[in-house]
């Protein structure tokens, strides 16, 4: 009785793998409608946090969005420590899964 050929095809949808496959990206590259929120955290300890979700929600367009971010972080410059961005997982793996399932079907 002949085998059962194998499937090939590789399953990189589970969150684990995409949140793993996300901390190499360079946060200059990811899109503003990826991003859940961006934490700043300024030299005194205090923390800002900017709810791109919810400006989203809210009807402000990416680059607008992407603008007043930009703007404010020059502004800060002086007093900022760090700045933690939070990639919305769910919304990237929407986007590129397709892409992903479409480049690997012939595998």
């Amino acid at each position: 009785m002949p085998r059962k050929k194998q499937s090939k095809r590789i399953n990189i949808d589970s969150r684990a793998r995409w949140k793993t496959l996300l901390k190499t990206v360079d946060h200059e590259e990811v899109p503003v409608t990826m991003i859940k929120t961006v934490t700043v955290n300024l030299v005194d300890g205090t923390q800002v946090t900017v709810d791109i979700d919810e400006l989203l929600s809210e009807g402000y367009n990416s680059d607008e969005i992407e603008v007043m971010l930009n703007s404010r972080l020059k502004k800060l410059d002086e007093i900022i420590r760090n700045v933690d961005i939070y990639v919305n997982v769910d919304s990237v793996a929407k986007t590129v899964q397709p892409v992903t399932d479409s480049i690997l079907k012939n595998f």
